[in-house]
């Protein structure tokens, strides 16, 4: 591809990022769970049903190479913000905690999908996005079951609409509990909670500084262990797919050759986080490195934004919402269950 064509589309996700990180990081969006990528991709959508479509011939080819290639590149330097020492702030309890919520939230995902008519492949991006980091999640997934623009817009929406309920209602939760223990006892307990059943890394944050320092970092860290849990997710889903749907995932007939579509980057996002654990970068360059991965995947939502249709969203109708409260109910109460079960198990 001649890299002439791609640089006003470059130019004009880089614009839309950059703009997104700056609004991302005032205080009223921050103190609402509004990272740069839920902006990024608000003001992708504004664009590209009122400006875009004008100058789509020029750009659509750099938007496309920040829809895919700089996707997966800023999937893979996420694994900075993380180290296999997270792991152990929370303790064998905390990972399997993180584990049984990604398994269960997303075959619920796919039992419920069913049920109310909603397309496997929707249900699948609303399940990774409920189950594991929100947005990034549903990103990082869109190129495993090749989604459609308006699909993933309507997932990420949809986990933006609770991960942002979740903020105002861990608080309560927090303080109901205080008086009607349900959950186990304690600020590090219900850290874990937290971290392990709230959508995106910022709603994490705002959330348990709503009940106190201690509880945000411990929920920040289960979070992040729920992060590293991405690339096996990943990996575990293409052959999943590859045996549902030989044909449509293979590459080729059913009856040919079976190819795994493996999504690479998933492994580059692995040997990242192993990178990191050895500490060998100075910190200021790994601040760097953090605030361009986060540029990288800020021009990727821009571009989803830029590639949605409006009227493609509106036709999917009521269910892509539903199945994202179910799942914000399942998490709050399936997945304190499950944090009560393994802390008496293991306690």
């Amino acid at each position: 591809m001649n890299r002439n064509r791609l640089l006003p589309g470059l130019a004009l996700t880089a614009s839309v990022a950059v703009v997104a990180m700056a609004l991302g990081g005032i205080g009223w969006f921050s103190s609402h769970g509004l990272s740069a990528l839920t902006v990024a991709i608000v003001l992708g959508i504004l664009l590209g049903n009122s400006l875009y479509p004008h100058i789509a011939a020029r750009s659509g080819s750099g938007v496309a190479f920040s829809k895919q290639t700089l996707l997966r590149a800023g999937i893979v330097l996420y694994g900075l913000r993380l180290t296999l020492h997270d792991i152990g702030h929370v303790g064998l309890a905390g990972v399997l905690i993180d584990a049984l919520v990604i398994l269960t939230t997303f075959g619920l995902a796919h039992l419920l999908g069913r049920l109310i008519g909603l397309d496997r492949t929707a249900s699948s991006l609303i399940g990774a996005g409920s189950a594991i980091c929100g947005a990034a999640a549903v990103m990082a997934t869109e190129p495993v079951v090749r989604a459609r623009p308006e699909q993933v817009t309507m997932a990420v929406s949809t986990v933006v609409v609770f991960g942002t309920l979740s903020m105002f209602l861990y608080p309560f939760l927090y303080t109901l509990n205080l008086r009607w223990p349900l959950l186990p006892q304690g600020v590090d307990a219900f850290g874990i909670y937290a971290g392990s059943t709230i959508h995106e890394v910022a709603q994490v944050v705002a959330a348990g500084r709503s009940v106190g320092v201690d509880t945000a970092n411990t929920a920040v860290i289960t979070k992040l262990v729920r992060v590293m849990m991405l690339a096996p997710f990943l990996i575990g889903l293409s052959a999943w797919l590859l045996r549902r749907s030989p044909a449509a995932h293979a590459g080729g007939s059913a009856s040919g050759q079976r190819r795994l579509p493996v999504p690479w980057f998933a492994f580059g996002f692995i040997a990242v986080v192993l990178f990191n654990s050895l500490r060998l970068l100075p910190a200021p360059v790994v601040n760097v490195a953090i605030q361009l991965d986060t540029l990288l995947l800020a021009m990727a939502m821009a571009a989803l934004g830029l590639a949605t249709h409006m009227r493609a969203v509106h036709q999917a109708g009521i269910k892509p919402l539903l199945l994202g409260g179910m799942l914000f109910f399942w998490l709050i109460i399936g997945g304190g269950l499950i944090n009560r079960l393994i802390a008496g198990w293991l306690g």
